[in-house]
């Protein structure tokens, strides 16, 4: 997959893994399609690394599972530091 692939890949699991974990984001809908396409990379980068997955092509179900788990796992660490900034 090329890299636009990888960002439209990424902009789209942004959108599911803000629907699968709803709630106030603190930079709105832009900054989690930015996160979205960073845990398209993190998804195929963890999946490669640590599960010794093959990454498919663009309409493969593991990679969109690979991009949609790490758009949840950034999603939720941004939530983590950002969300203490704003309390302090």
């Amino acid at each position: 997959m090329g890299i636009l692939s990888w960002i439209l890949l990424g902009l789209i699991a942004g959108a599911i893994a803000k629907a699968l974990m709803p709630g106030r984001d603190p930079g709105g809908c832009i900054i989690t399609m930015l996160l979205g396409i960073a845990g398209a990379f993190v998804g195929g980068w963890i999946g490669k690394t640590l599960f010794h997955v093959r990454l498919g092509k663009f309409f493969d179900l593991r990679t969109w599972v690979l991009a949609i788990i790490g758009s949840l796992v950034i999603l939720l660490v941004y939530r983590l530091v950002v969300g203490r900034r704003s309390r302090d």
